[in-house]
C-alpha cells in the first residue's frame, strides 16, 4: 500500500511514524559515544574527473584525539573541510552527535574550533585586535589572556601581527581556535614551525583539552606528535582509508618480534638480536646473567616506518 495521487490512509501514517521511530533507534545505536560517524563519504571537486575522497568510513569518538594521516594530496584536508562545512555537495553521510551534518545550522560553528595549517591573520591589527574581531563571531568566548600568557604571547599582544615571527603566528592561530571554548578541535599541523619548548606547550594544551572532555581531529606529518597525542589514527592513501588503529597496536602489528642487545665483552661492545618468542635460550640467558648490558630494546617500527609502508603499499593495491 502506498500514497498515491495525494491519497492518505491512517495506516500509512502509522507506518511513517514507525519508520521514524526505527530510524531514531538506529541513529542512537550508531551514535553511541561517537562525536562523528562518517559513512561511505565521497567528494569530487568540480574541475576534477575523479573523486578526491572515495567512499571512506570512520568514527571519531567523543573525548578522543583522532589522527587523520597520509601523504600530501590524498584527501586529508578535503575530509576536514567537509567536516567543518567549508565544502558541501558530498555523497555519503556525516553524522555529528547522531544528527545529519547537513541539518546542522549556524550553532554548529559555535561548537567547533579550527586551526588551519597556514595561519591567516589581519597583519595590520595587533594580536589582541585579531582575537577580539573573531570573538564577535561567537556566542561564547573564553579569557584568551590566560592562553596568551601560557604561550608566551601576552607581552606581544599589542604588537601588530606583521611584526610576529612565524612561530608567534602559529601560536596565535592556536589561541584563535580555542577562543570560543569549542567541543571539537580541528587542528592541521599545530606544531609545525615551533621550537621544542613551544611545541611542548601546544601539545600539553591539546592533552588538557582532551582531558576536559574535548574531541580533536589532528592532521600532521609529524609522527612524534601522533605517537604522543593520538588515541587512534587512520591512514589515507588514494582517497581511501587503508588502516585504522591505535599507534601502539600499529607498532605491534608492523613491528618485528625481536630484541636487540648491546653488551660489553672483554672491553668490546657486542650487538646481538634474539627472537622474543625464544628468550629462554642459553645464549641469551648467559648474556643477561654474566655480561654488562649497555642497551636493550624491542624492534618496534616507528610510526614513520608504518606511514611509509601502509600508504605506499596499500595506496597502490
Amino acid at each position: 500500500m502506498t500514497k498515491k495521487d495525494g491519497f492518505s490512509h491512517p495506516f500509512l501514517n502509522i507506518l511513517d511514524q514507525s519508520q521514524n521511530y526505527i530510524d531514531n533507534i538506529i541513529s542512537a545505536r550508531v551514535r553511541g559515544d561517537n562525536m562523528y560517524q562518517i559513512e561511505d563519504l565521497s567528494y569530487r571537486y568540480s574541475r576534477n574527473r575523479e573523486d578526491t575522497i572515495r567512499g571512506i568510513s570512520f568514527q571519531i569518538k567523543k573525548g578522543e584525539i583522532f589522527g587523520l594521516l597520509g601523504p600530501s594530496g590524498v584527501g586529508k584536508s578535503t575530509s576536514q573541510k567537509l567536516l567543518i562545512k567549508l565544502l558541501r555537495g558530498y555523497e555519503g553521510r556525516i553524522l555529528y552527535k547522531g544528527r545529519d551534518l547537513k541539518a546542522c545550522k549556524e550553532d554548529y560553528f559555535d561548537e567547533i574550533g579550527v586551526g588551519f595549517e597556514m595561519p591567516v591573520h589581519f597583519s595590520k591589527l595587533t594580536g589582541e585586535e585579531n582575537l577580539n574581531f573573531f570573538k564577535k563571531l561567537y556566542k561564547r568566548t573564553i579569557d584568551t589572556d590566560k592562553l596568551l600568557k601560557r604561550l608566551g604571547l601576552y607581552g606581544d599582544k599589542d604588537k601588530r601581527v606583521m611584526e610576529y615571527s612565524k612561530g608567534m603566528k602559529v601560536r596565535l592561530n592556536f589561541v584563535r581556535a580555542m577562543l570560543n571554548n569549542p567541543e571539537v578541535l580541528f587542528l592541521d599541523e599545530p606544531t609545525n614551525g615551533l621550537d621544542p619548548k613551544n611545541a611542548r606547550i601546544i601539545k600539553e594544551l591539546i592533552g588538557e583539552f582532551r582531558q576536559g572532555g574535548g574531541t580533536v581531529l589532528l592532521t600532521t606529518h609529524l609522527m612524534n606528535d601522533v605517537d604522543e597525542l593520538c588515541d587512534r589514527v587512520a591512514f589515507m592513501a588514494g582517497g581511501k582509508i587503508v588502516e585504522t588503529s591505535s599507534p601502539k597496536e600499529l607498532k605491534l602489528k608492523y613491528g618485528r618480534r625481536e630484541l636487540d642487545l648491546e653488551y660489553e665483552d672483554g672491553g668490546t661492545i657486542v650487538k646481538s638480536s634474539f627472537e622474543l618468542d625464544g628468550l629462554n635460550n642459553p645464549s641469551f640467558l648467559d648474556i643477561i646473567r654474566n655480561k654488562k648490558i649497555i642497551t636493550i630494546h624491542s624492534k618496534e617500527n616507528t610510526l614513520d616506518d608504518i606511514f611509509i609502508e601502509v600508504t605506499e603499499v596499500k595506496g597502490h593495491d
